[in-house]
């Protein structure tokens, strides 16, 4: 294990494990069944996600070593405890994983129809698998631009937004206005039952910001940049969250 991960590049594997398929191609789900109210479930979600990141911080700023929350769930809990959390996490993000390149086959779609959906998916696991073989500092600088594509991806998306709200952009010159909020059914169009059981979709789409606690093990100068990888990344990703879904 290396110390080679700056503060950038943790804040960019954090923003890009999160902002994935739970945002592009899970949003529209959430807002079908949630309408104008899925702010509300981004930000209760966010909410519950700032104070989490917050106390994970604060542990990692005592122990930044590598094992992270299994680590601590063994030391402070048990050793069943930490087992499980360890298991776990390693399952989440082989579904995850799985979830995120058949996402990939279904975006490469879009230009090249008869392109069958494992092999984008596959050339993305092999550049992963060498990135990580290669260098911890490696893996970080492809994370960062990666993520960085998404970033500005999402902004221009919201300024789109924004072109469509405010100015009519696309629309022929019509503003749509603020009016879509409340109309159409309210802001609850589907009741409680839509906005609770989207609520469990949108938990699942901040996945990924924990990875922020498993790569303090290989950061350099870890106590500065864990403290500013978490209040900086936390931040972001509610904005970048709830944002894009207004």
């Amino acid at each position: 294990m290396q110390r080679k991960l700056s503060a950038r590049h943790m804040q960019m594997i954090a923003l890009g494990g999160t902002i994935g398929v739970g945002l592009f191609m899970g949003a529209t789900a959430t807002i079908k069944w949630t309408g104008p109210s899925v702010l509300f479930a981004y930000a209760i979600a966010g909410f519950f996600l700032y104070m989490i990141m917050r106390a994970l911080g604060e542990m990692l700023y005592v122990d930044p070593d590598t094992g992270s929350f299994a680590k601590f769930a063994t030391e402070y809990m048990h050793p069943v405890f930490g087992y499980l959390t360890a298991w776990s996490n390693i399952f989440q993000f082989v579904v995850v994983g799985m979830s995120e390149m058949i996402a990939i086959g279904e975006y490469f779609k879009y230009w090249w129809p008869t392109l069958p959906g494992w092999v984008p998916g596959a050339v993305a696991i092999t550049i992963l698998v060498l990135a990580n073989l290669i260098s911890v500092k490696m893996f970080g600088e492809l994370e960062f631009w990666f993520a960085l594509i998404k970033v500005v991806t999402i902004i221009l998306m919201i300024v789109a937004g924004f072109g469509v709200i405010f100015f009519g952009l696309g629309n022929g010159g019509h503003a749509l206005g603020l009016s879509n909020l409340w109309s159409h059914g309210g802001f609850f169009p589907n009741g409680w039952m839509g906005f609770f059981f989207a609520l469990s979709i949108v938990l699942g789409s901040y996945q990924g910001v924990e990875l922020l606690g498993i790569t303090a093990g290989e950061a350099e100068d870890p106590r500065p940049t864990i403290v500013k990888a978490v209040k900086d990344t936390v931040g972001r990703i509610l904005i970048f969250y709830v944002a894009p879904s207004s």
